[in-house]
């Protein structure tokens, strides 16, 4: 990738392709303080979660720096959060959703960037300045969404390390279109060009330390990548366990040999989810299966179809407790779900939206562990060849299996806050 002049300025690519590593500092056994900045969407949320309780356990202070109430209902009772948002942009923050689900391809890249990305670091800017000024961290933790969080890190001097919550940007996705990449990087370039750093660099990935939360058995070659790049896998664990859940529903008797799959769409889909929803509902009404839909909106999302027998509908669901309990997960690509799946070796039916799900579905397939379908177009025919596919056809939970067994080779949130304590 390039650097582009941006302003009179060039931005400068950390050594993903290779070159010299700055070397680490030598791991510490006092106790150190480490701030996580998150952006208000769950799925980056949770795997801070799981790497928070981890240096927590080993006597660290932790605390978070973002929207408060999105925060609190993911994290531990009692963690420390420092709010950093505007009140301007929360109020446009539901509409633009909104708008960003109706979107799709280059569309919804340019509306993310321009209408989330870009305005949450303006947002969160002064917030997380007053976390650090508060805080006194010795290593910010910063989502790569969080544009903020490294400007702010690296004008007070404190070690910041990336947390990548999807894999795609380490298999350029943009790499096809050029002109694309390029205006990506000038987003970037520009935010802190406002901000006065003038030796811009791309935010989305610290040239200190940055942690990604897959494996190359998923991702594909990760041979080339310099050592700062950590590929630790998923960080499974450390969320509060609020959902109830039926588990009785699954397995009535004690008896019950049909395989379980779970259909879910994360939090934001819009009227073609609901269509997919029904047209799932069709399909494994019959097949012999038992299914739970993770609807939002819960059963007003049915649109009017009748729900089957053999399919459970709840608003939410305890992710990581259901997941040993399934043979399949049908989900749209959201890296976090693909990623638990595979962590308990479960093949995958997915059907990409838009963003990075395209990259990490092409990721499943290339893996073997799972078959592409269609969100918008989706029909009866094609779901069912598909889940009969990953539920029956061996060799799609066999590479499963071989994708867990790097997951937990990597390390997950123990690795990340070994590599996060020789940071600090």
């Amino acid at each position: 990738m390039s650097p582009k002049p941006t302003r009179g300025r060039r931005v400068t690519v950390p050594p993903l392709l290779g070159g010299a590593v700055p070397p680490a500092r030598p791991a510490v056994p006092d106790r150190r303080r480490f701030l996580f900045a998150v952006p208000p969407l769950t799925g980056h949320v949770n795997p801070t979660v799981a790497v928070a309780a981890e240096l927590t356990a080993r006597g660290h202070r932790v605390a978070w720096t973002g929207q408060r109430d999105v925060l609190e209902p993911l994290l531990p009772a009692g963690a420390r959060v420092y709010p950093a948002e505007d009140a301007a942009f929360t109020a446009k923050l539901e509409a633009a959703r909104r708008i960003w689900m109706s979107l799709r391809g280059p569309a919804a890249l340019k509306f993310l960037w321009e209408e989330f990305i870009v305005p949450l670091g303006h947002a969160m800017l002064p917030g997380v300045e007053r976390a650090v000024d508060r805080f006194h961290p010795d290593v910010v933790v910063a989502d790569q969404q969080v544009l903020a969080a490294p400007v702010v890190a690296r004008r007070r001097g404190v070690p910041w390390a990336t947390s990548a919550t999807t894999s795609s940007e380490f298999t350029r996705p943009l790499a096809g279109m050029p002109l694309v990449e390029e205006w990506v990087r000038d987003q970037i370039g520009d935010f802190q060009a406002d901000h006065g750093i003038e030796d811009v660099i791309d935010l989305r990935f610290s040239d200190h330390l940055t942690l990604v939360f897959s494996t190359g058995a998923l991702v594909g070659d990760v041979s080339f990548f310099p050592d700062h790049i950590a590929f630790v896998g998923p960080a499974l664990g450390g969320r509060p366990g609020r959902e109830e859940f039926p588990f009785d529903w699954l397995d009535p008797a004690g008896e019950d040999t049909r395989p379980g799959i779970m259909v879910s769409l994360g939090t934001v889909s819009g009227p073609a989810g609901e269509r997919f929803f029904r047209v799932a509902a069709e399909t494994v009404a019959e097949m012999d299966v038992q299914a739970v839909f993770v609807m939002p909106s819960g059963a007003s999302e049915c649109g009017g179809f009748a729900v089957p027998d053999n399919v459970l509908i709840r608003e939410s669901v305890p992710q990581l407790a259901l997941l040993p309990r399934l043979s399949a997960v049908v989900t749209h690509g959201g890296h976090n779900t693909v990623c638990e799946a595979l962590a308990h070796a479960l093949p995958l039916v997915v059907a990409p939206i838009r963003d990075d799900q395209p990259a990490i579905a092409r990721q499943v397939e290339a893996a073997g562990a799972g078959r592409i379908v269609r969100f918008a177009r989706i029909s009866t025919d094609e779901l069912r060849a598909a889940l009969t596919g990953v539920l029956t056809e061996p060799a799609y939970r066999e590479a499963a299996a071989r994708i867990r067994d790097s997951f937990a080779a990597a390390g997950g949130a123990a690795r990340a806050a070994d590599l996060l304590e020789k940071l600090a």
